[in-house]
């Protein structure tokens, strides 16, 4: 069974959606610091060959911070019922910090408006959140405990949103949907909790990553990954509300949920996919 050995500077965190994407350049940015990072995905052999890259390009190399670890935990988020005790099962006896970055996408395409992809995308987005947070809560309240007593730092939740939830985009009737209730779910979470854990949901614009590869309409101010997994942990210190990025684009659509007639009516029609229809 693993032990925690979270001290003050080294921290156990749980990343899912680590197969790909922000969630692997999280995962591996933090265990470089020093931590141990328990990885989830759907696909064992993914997580092992990821942990195996990890270990033969930084585990020989003298600048890696004494402790750093890639754990494989391989999950459905979409599972219920294994969910509920997969931390325990894999050893896991307390957590500092869970980032909740397992996500899809899928676009509607209208006048079909699908009902089994809607519930497929917040299967995934919505209520692998859900699931993740059922999973980790007693955890993270055995470190809320812990740093009541000033031994260590209070626990932190991270969510990978999304701008989508900001307005409505064009075919992301499912994903920007799922993303909204997403947000607001552990929105709620931060008021019930607020007063022992930190809550932080992250509002990225595009980012270069395997499941925007497949998009087939303009991404303004596109990030790379890297760069964006460098801006969320950067930021992550302080424990914000809130974390958005590019602040361009933040801006924008910031702007234009005072205006939304403008939005719906010209701006997100720039949007839409390569031959789509104005």
């Amino acid at each position: 069974m693993q032990q925690s050995t979270s001290t003050s500077k080294t921290k156990t965190i749980w990343v899912t959606g680590a197969s790909s994407g922000i969630g692997r350049a999280l995962a591996e940015k933090l265990a470089l610091q020093g931590h141990r990072v328990y990885i989830s995905g759907r696909t064992s052999q993914t997580l092992d060959d990821i942990v195996q890259q990890f270990d033969s390009t930084y585990g020989s190399k003298a600048t890696i911070n004494s402790g750093s670890q890639l754990i494989a935990l391989p999950c459905d988020v979409t599972d219920d019922a294994a969910m509920v005790n997969v931390l325990q099962q894999a050893g896991v006896q307390d957590l500092d910090t869970i980032i909740l970055s397992a996500g899809t996408c899928e676009y509607i395409d209208l006048p079909n408006l699908d009902i089994n992809m809607i519930r497929r995308v917040n299967e995934t987005n919505y209520f692998g959140v859900v699931n993740a947070c059922i999973a980790a809560l007693p955890m993270l309240e055995i470190t809320a405990v812990a740093a009541k007593n000033a031994s260590r730092e209070r626990p932190h939740i991270i969510g990978i949103g999304s701008m989508s939830s900001y307005l409505g985009f064009p075919r992301a009737e499912a994903y920007g949907s799922s993303k909204a209730a997403m947000s607001y779910f552990l929105e709620s979470l931060r008021s019930d909790l607020g007063d022992r854990m930190d809550v932080t949901v992250v509002y990225p614009g595009f980012v270069k990553t395997p499941m925007t590869d497949r998009n087939d309409f303009p991404m303004p101010f596109l990030v790379e990954v890297d760069d964006a997994a460098d801006i969320i942990l950067r930021k992550a210190v302080r424990r914000p509300l809130t974390i958005a990025f590019p602040a361009r684009l933040n801006l924008l659509l910031k702007s234009m949920t005072l205006l939304p007639r403008l939005w719906y009516s010209g701006i997100s029609k720039r949007l839409r996919r390569s031959g789509a229809g104005s």
